[in-house]
């Protein structure tokens, strides 16, 4: 005992030291995901070295094995990794396993939140159509599940999508959804955008009011969060441009020039955020060219140009030509100011910027005089292109609205199918098991019945035959009372008598007197002894059995020596104690006894028979063996007699072997416990 505890103390010991090691293997693979991600994450670092992080991460997550929910996370974070490091095949191949294995695993929100990173890829590459796609699916899953900062978060996505393609009034209301999602939530850089985006709308829209407000806002907010007011992006100085171009839109370039003059004052703006920085110096030097201001003109255009053409950023390279040719248009210097015209135009129709187009064409149209009309029609038939391809574009919006909508409608119409085929066939599968059950239990309880009915059957059988022979020995026993007392009352009472008369012989003397009284008397009492001894054999019940199984037997086996040609030998062991053995056991003998018989009368054609039945430990053994013709025991199909007989047998709880070859014979052997007790049904 003492030696098992110490097993089983050293198995907990090693289970939990396993445990205990896997469980930090895992730990320590989650450790190692998070720090190559957060490196990847890290803009100090060189990009190169921040894609060998995540590509470390990604090869991490794939071989290892961590919960489900874990796993699509880390997914998730190494594909928002390549999205800021922009390694669109990466960032396409992570999205796509991870959308596969929440669709598989139907985790909802990975899926919604795979959607939207999707949607903000599709819009870097400016394919704004999908990105659209991709944000109304999103947007629909995160609906269902209530998300409302996810949710917040995706209709500012749709809104940058709807200002691309000049959907002001969708942007606006895309912005306003997003504020109210956000409302409860503590994301103030993305209340600033939706603010900016409300703006900008409004200001495109020329409800110049209304933008200075929402950009008031998004200024105000800025200054409350020091984490956003001291960011590399410069968002202050973002807003403070954006004011500064509504009131130059309003033609209140002072105000114009002081927001710009405020937002220059940022530090370190032209390093960390050159775009911003050449914006504002390029607006700052509209105003003041507007205003007739021309001192620190055209320098300004000059280095807003520089800057943007430095950096890749065409479109502002383009407006800072057009502004310069408005520029030297003013002060009278036509060759300049038609050369800079030339050049927007030419770079505008590189990048095929329909805005950056219709701005040239204008320009062009009023400094180049000979080519005016030209320029003019161009500009007016771009310029009605463009009108439709807006109206087009908002109609695509919503035709891409409309079109999800239908494919969601048609994804829970089929997923609905799905459930109500599936339903229907558990429902079948239900009613069918059901129906199985039902039938196998009534076959059951037809059995069980039947069995009751052959139980009761059978004990009424033996109980007849019990009484039957019960009547015949009752009978036997008076019969042979009778002859006992016939034998005592009679046939001794005479020879008692002559006894005594012989006794008078005593009276002679002579030799041969006395010769033969004594011959007479012993010979008479030899008779007597006789006749006594006959009659109490006849009085003894030796012969009684219990139960009276054997006196059937008995009668069987001599009503079968009797009725046919075959001899019989029997041998019925003694020290079988009947008593101890069940009715059904007893009946069931008789019956295979019976059947055995019957088999043999008919088709072994035997000379000779025998039945033995022997004690053999706490065992019946009943064997019967015949001489006849013999039979096939492995036959494919059995008769009714042979079945009938492994059932009784089967029923008792004992063992049954068939031994024949043909011309060999037959052999039956059944064993039977004798205190086995069956229940009673």
């Amino acid at each position: 005992m003492q030696k098992l505890y110490y097993c089983l103390l050293l198995f907990l010991i090693v289970a939990c030291t396993q445990k205990s090691i896997k469980k930090d293997t895992v730990n320590v693979e989650a450790v190692d995901i998070k720090e190559y991600i957060s490196k990847g994450s890290n803009d100090t670092l060189k990009e190169s070295e921040r894609i060998k992080f995540v590509d470390k991460a990604v090869l991490l997550i794939e071989n290892s094995n961590p919960t489900s929910n874990d796993y699509n996370k880390y997914l998730y974070d190494a594909a928002i990794g390549y999205y800021k490091l922009r390694e669109d095949k990466k960032l396409s191949k992570v999205v796509s396993k991870l959308l596969t294995k929440s669709r598989n695993e139907n985790d909802s929100l990975s899926i919604a939140k795979a959607y939207n990173l999707k949607a903000n890829q599709e819009i870097n590459l400016s394919n704004n159509d999908s990105a659209y796609y991709y944000l109304l699916n999103a947007e629909k899953i995160f609906f269902r599940l209530r998300d409302s900062l996810n949710l917040g978060k995706n209709y500012i996505d749709k809104a940058f999508v709807q200002l691309y393609e000049n959907d002001f009034s969708g942007c606006e209301l895309s912005s306003i959804q997003a504020l109210n999602y956000l409302r409860n939530f503590d994301e103030p850089l993305k209340e600033y955008n939706a603010y900016s985006l409300i703006g900008t709308c409004s200001n495109e829209s020329r409800n110049y009011e209304n933008a200075l407000i929402y950009h008031s806002k998004a200024l105000s907010l800025v200054k409350l969060h020091p984490d956003i007011r001291n960011s590399k992006v410069h968002y202050e100085s973002s807003s403070l441009n954006n004011m500064g171009y509504v009131f130059q839109n309003m033609e209140k370039y002072e105000s114009a020039i002081a927001n710009y003059r405020k937002a220059l004052l940022s530090p370190n703006l032209l390093e960390e955020s050159p775009y911003i920085y050449s914006t504002i110096i390029d607006n700052l030097a509209y105003s003041k060219f507007k205003l007739g201001e021309y001192s620190e003109l055209p320098k300004l255009f000059f280095d807003a140009l520089r800057i943007r053409s430095q950096n890749g950023m065409y479109s502002g390279a383009i407006l800072s030509k057009i502004h310069l040719s408005e520029y030297f248009s003013k002060v009278k210097d036509s060759v300049n100011s038609t050369k800079y015209a030339l050049e927007a135009l030419s770079d505008s129709k590189k990048t095929k910027v329909s805005g950056d187009i219709l701005l040239a064409l204008k320009q062009l149209s009023t400094v180049d005089h000979q080519n005016s009309s030209l320029y003019s029609k161009e500009y007016i038939r771009i310029s009605d292109s463009i009108q439709i391809e807006e109206r087009k574009s908002k109609d695509k919006f919503a035709r891409i609205a409309f079109e999800t909508d239908e494919i969601i409608q048609e994804k829970d119409k089929l997923a609905e199918q799905n459930r109500n085929l599936l339903y229907f066939f558990l429902a079948t599968l239900f009613v069918g098991l059901l129906l199985f059950v039902i039938r196998t239990q009534r076959a059951k309880n037809r059995e069980l019945l039947l069995k009751q009915q052959q139980q009761k059957v059978n004990e009424e059988i033996y109980n007849l035959m019990i009484t039957q022979q019960a009547t015949i020995e009752e009978n036997r026993v008076k019969e042979k009372k009778r002859i006992a007392q016939e034998l005592h009352d009679g046939v001794l009472g005479r020879l008692f008598g002559a006894r005594l008369n012989l006794d008078s012989l005593n009276r002679f003397s002579d030799d041969e007197s006395i010769t033969s009284r004594f011959n007479y008397l012993a010979e008479l009492k030899n008779i007597e002894q006789d006749i006594r001894e006959i009659s109490h054999d006849l009085n003894r019940e030796k012969y009684v059995l219990i139960n009276n199984f054997v006196a059937i037997v008995s009668n069987l086996l001599e009503e079968q020596s009797n009725s046919f040609e075959a001899d019989l030998t029997s041998i019925l062991d003694e020290s079988i104690q009947w008593d101890k053995v069940s009715n059904a056991v007893k009946i069931n003998l008789y019956r295979i006894l019976q059947e055995s018989l019957q088999n043999i009368n008919k088709y072994a054609n035997a000379q000779h028979i025998s039945v033995e039945f022997r004690k053999e430990n706490d065992q019946i053994m009943f064997k019967i063996t015949d001489d006849g013709i013999g039979f096939v025991v492995n036959a494919k199909k059995k008769g009714i007699g042979l079945q009938n007989m492994q059932s009784r047998v089967q029923e008792c709880e004992g063992t049954f072997e068939i031994k024949s070859k043909k011309g060999k014979g037959t052999t039956t052997i059944v064993f039977v416990p004798i205190e086995k007790k069956l229940e009673e049904v």
